[in-house]
């Protein structure tokens, strides 16, 4: 095997060694790098990976806008006495907060947080610029990165100490408004998962115990990895009036009586690409899905001396037909490499679609497309090759939904005490469904014995224990239950 070769291959098991399995897709695949040396939990995201946060960005900034929200953008640093003014997120990131303290050679009369969120800077300008009832709903949201500093065993894109994210703020004239954004947002986090990533959820919210700090309600969506790990894939918040009281958000109703306003936040990181790559890529390298693949389509020639001409020309026709109707395509007609590597180093990348074109296919007038997932080979007109390839775009995608939707629905398990709790988690990991007291005691019993929490509780409609006739006893300490929780463990 040539070094060249070597550097193709994955070395590490997915099953048996997920997490090195992992690092080494990431890396061999171009997707990122380790920072510097010294700057533990720091990456450097490459181009290809970075035009998957740019897939991201646009799937969702065009969601945002079409619902009335406005892109902005704040300050990197936060005054500490604005971050104090709302205690709840002061004890709730203290452990994470990056400090600056100085100025050049100065030292600053006081200390600027490296923003682990922005509701403390966000918050006072949109008091600000709200004064009447007219001036609500207000939507902002900003793409940026934020730091936290208390990550100690760090994993490219689920968990590094700088991650890119977005943030949406908003304010609103009642507590039904502001629910109402909550849950839209969550919506659009859930297409996002669903409809852009091929990754199934679960969604509910998290236990008011594990609520963002200050926040009425956190909603969210969870997504399993192939390792029994759930990844908290966005989270929406219910923020009730505690940051408007605090930032003194208030405006003029229509009877020219100041009120207090009800706001939102809600946010996705970077995680979902960690989620993205882990889901579906296999021993081969990155698999991903058409709608975030930078590369949608390779089409490989395949050649000998005396049919180089003929293969080229019709390659570059299709190629010319693919890139006029809009599919990211690359024509791979290097001469230094045979099919084989460019095969494998396609495959590699997670290139969604390959297009082998021989001396065969162009007598006959066809295209052979391999599908990445599976390597699923079919024979095809050349003509209509868009079309064509977008049916097969379809196709590719369904196939990586069904995988990882068998994989969601064969990992949630009921449990009806302690023992199965831990015994279920221990033997398969996935989600674990208990009745629940309430108590974060009964949580903290399970994770300090198997490392799994309370991912998240059904909403309240959806959750069939509510009411009390249901005779259910919370699963670990057997008194009443309240809500039904799921348990995992997480990234």
């Amino acid at each position: 095997m040539t070094d060249d070769e070597q550097e193709l291959g994955i070395t590490e098991s997915k099953s048996h060694n997920t997490g090195d399995w992992y690092a080494e897709v990431v890396r061999k695949a171009g997707l990122a790098s380790y920072g510097p040396e010294g700057m533990s939990g720091f990456i450097v995201t490459r181009p290809r990976g970075y035009a998957l946060w740019e897939a991201v960005q646009n799937a969702l900034d065009a969601e945002f806008k079409d619902t009335g929200v406005q892109n902005a953008y704040f300050p990197v640093f936060i005054p500490e006495s604005y971050l104090e003014r709302e205690k709840d997120v002061v004890e709730g990131f203290d452990p994470e907060v990056a400090w600056v303290t100085q100025g050049g050679h100065e030292q600053l009369e006081e200390r600027l947080a490296v923003r682990p969120t922005s509701e403390s800077i966000i918050a006072p300008y949109i008091s600000q610029w709200v004064r009447s009832h007219r001036d609500l709903p207000m939507r902002v949201n900003q793409w940026c990165s934020v730091v936290r500093w208390e990550a100690t065993e760090t994993k490219p894109f689920f968990r590094t100490k700088e991650f890119l994210w977005q943030e949406g703020h908003t304010a609103h004239e009642t507590d039904e408004g502001a629910w109402e954004e909550t849950m839209l947002r969550l919506d659009q986090y859930e297409s996002l998962y669903e409809d852009v990533l091929a990754i199934p959820v679960l969604r509910g919210q998290k236990p008011s115990h594990d609520a963002f700090p200050g926040a009425k309600t956190t909603t969210t969506v969870e997504a399993l990895m192939p390792d029994g790990k759930s990844v908290q894939g966005a989270t929406s918040h219910h923020l009730g009036q505690s940051f408007a009281e605090a930032f003194d958000i208030t405006f003029s109703d229509a009877a020219e009586e100041e009120r207090v306003a009800h706001t939102t936040s809600w946010g996705v990181s970077w995680r979902c690409l960690g989620a993205l790559i882990m889901t579906h890529s296999d021993e081969q390298g990155l698999v991903l899905p058409p709608t975030v693949a930078p590369t949608q389509v390779v089409v490989v020639p395949i050649w000998q001396s005396d049919t180089r001409e003929e293969v080229l020309e019709y390659a570059e026709g299709v190629t010319a037909d693919l890139e006029e109707a809009g599919i990211s395509v690359e024509l791979d007609d290097r001469d230094e490499r045979n099919p084989g590597f460019k095969f494998n180093e396609h495959e590699l990348n997670g290139v969604p679609i390959r297009i082998e074109i021989g001396p065969n296919e162009v007598d006959d007038g066809e295209i052979t497309l391999v599908h990445r997932p599976d390597g699923e080979s079919v024979v095809e007109d050349r003509d209509d090759v868009a079309d064509t390839v977008e049916r097969h775009f379809d196709e590719v995608y369904a196939k990586l939904y069904a995988a990882a939707e068998e994989t969601l629905d064969g990992a949630v398990r009921e449990a009806d005490d302690r023992a199965e709790i831990l015994g279920t988690l221990g033997r398969h990991g996935g989600y674990v469904e208990t009745p629940w007291c309430g108590e974060e005691a009964c949580e903290e019993e399970i994770k300090e014995q198997i490392a799994a929490e309370i991912v998240m509780v059904p909403f309240e409609d959806d959750d069939d224990l509510i009411g009390t006739d249901h005779g259910e006893t919370c699963g670990v300490c057997g008194d009443p239950a309240e809500r039904t929780a799921y348990f995992a463990k997480s990234y």
